[in-house]
């Protein structure tokens, strides 16, 4: 393949997964992963090569939602504190064991959730805060615990489930939920997957530009575009990616 046209195709790629993946709250890995494999890496190549580059993407999104502001700095205290030791562990597991049947469980839990959103009309259309006692908080610790295992060994649509999560458990609308699943998990879960899986894995160093450029680009403009139109088309394409994602992952 001619190089300029390989590395177009990647920027394309990446523009178009993260674009998404910005306005839904998770998702890039759904286009993302699947295209590097198809272009000739390696499982275990494309994930470290997927998951560098996706920190672009929250890199990309920040520089949009942080002029919007009223992120509370206690609370992304509290994902970062429950996820991360999450996403070491996942992203140390999945290069050793066999991943299909948690795939395929994965694929079927990610489209009833989409259902359940598109069943549910006012489903993350406003803030209802939930202030509850320190078992609130542990339980919603433990659920981002877990995902972060998930985000840090199948990668492919788990910031979908931070989103899905801050909205279920802690009340807040979809726009709101997307903001925190791209500054923190896109940069500082995906950063740390990234290392974790970097000392264990090689890394098509030559196609990270585009991607990166891709995931800068697509992540800001998407996270434009959802701040713009508002909770509806955020709603809309949260349970479009979702049911994507969970018959990528079944197929």
């Amino acid at each position: 393949m001619d190089f300029l046209f390989e590395q177009a195709l990647l920027f394309f790629i990446s523009l178009l997964a993260n674009g998404l993946s910005a306005m839904a709250g998770g998702g890039a890995g759904l286009l993302q992963l699947p295209a590097l494999l198809f272009l000739g890496l390696v499982f275990s190549v494309a994930l470290a090569t997927h998951k560098i580059a996706s920190v672009a993407l929250g890199i990309g999104a920040t520089a949009r939602h942080l002029r919007e502001k009223g992120l509370s700095l206690r609370f992304s205290g509290h994902i970062l504190l429950f996820g991360l030791p999450g996403v070491v562990l996942g992203a140390l597991w999945i290069l050793q064991i066999p991943d299909i049947l948690a795939r395929r469980a994965l694929g079927g839990l990610t489209i009833s959730l989409g259902l359940y959103s598109i069943l549910k009309p006012d489903f993350g259309m406003s803030r209802k805060l939930k202030k509850g006692r320190l078992i609130h908080w542990l339980v919603g610790g433990l659920g981002l615990f877990l995902i972060g295992i998930l985000n840090g060994s199948i990668t492919s649509g788990t910031g979908l489930f931070v989103t899905l999560w801050l909205v279920m458990w802690y009340g807040l609308d979809y726009q709101r939920s997307v903001s925190y699943t791209l500054i923190l998990v896109g940069i500082i879960w995906n950063g740390l997957g990234a290392i974790t899986l970097s000392t264990q894995a090689d890394i098509k160093w030559e196609w990270l530009t585009p991607l990166i450029l891709g995931a800068l680009v697509g992540g800001y403009l998407g996270a434009h575009i959802s701040i713009a139109k508002g909770n509806k088309l955020v709603k809309r394409c949260f349970e479009t990616l979702t049911i994507l994602v969970g018959i990528s992952l079944l197929f």
